[in-house]
Order: structure tokens, then C-alpha cells, then sequence
């Protein structure tokens, strides 16, 4: 399953990426995570269902220093070449 999430709040500027990713590869997900212009974080996850939730609760607190308003998720559909695409997790660069 692939979720996308936009993650609102005081959340640039706290760690909040290196934070989302060590989470992330804890709990076997592979994407991406990155910082957005508007102030947001920005991050694509696959993952079985059981990891996806227990990140959903996680990333709500976030890392110390980190207020987190809201997550707005979206489940995705990837085709095969996609997701070959995904391996392992990142942090890409500020769009």
C-alpha cells in the first residue's frame, strides 16, 4: 500500500525529516520525505498496512521542538515501474 501525506504545522526547521525517516526504515517502509515552500513536509510511504498506521500515529508527534496541526493523507495507486523506483527511504530536496 502507498499513502502520501502533507504534514502541517511546526514542522521545518525541528529535525522533522531525519526524524520521519529513521521512523520510516524502523518500520520497513521505503519513499521519501521532503520539506515544501509553504512551510509544510511532504512524504510518500509503502508499507503494509500495520506499518502505515503505526507511522500515522508517530508522525503526529514528531520529533522534540515539532507541532504538528494536521496530516492530510492520500492513499496512492503506483504502477510496477513506480515503485521500482522507491527503494529504500529518502530525503529529497525542498520543492
Amino acid at each position: 500500500m502507498a499513502i502520501h501525506l502533507k504534514i502541517t504545522g511546526l514542522v521545518q526547521g525541528v529535525g522533522y525529516r531525519q526524524w520521519f525517516r529513521r521512523h520510516a526504515e524502523a518500520h520497513g517502509a521505503s519513499g521519501w520525505v521532503r520539506n515544501r515552500a509553504d512551510g509544510s513536509v511532504e512524504a510518500l510511504l509503502l508499507a503494509n498496512d500495520q506499518a502505515l498506521e503505526a507511522l500515522m500515529r508517530e508522525a503526529m508527534t514528531g520529533p522534540l521542538g515539532a507541532k504538528v496541526d494536521s496530516i492530510d493523507q492520500t492513499f496512492v495507486t503506483l504502477s510496477d515501474p513506480e515503485r521500482t523506483q522507491v527503494a529504500g527511504f529518502e530525503i529529497r530536496a525542498t520543492i
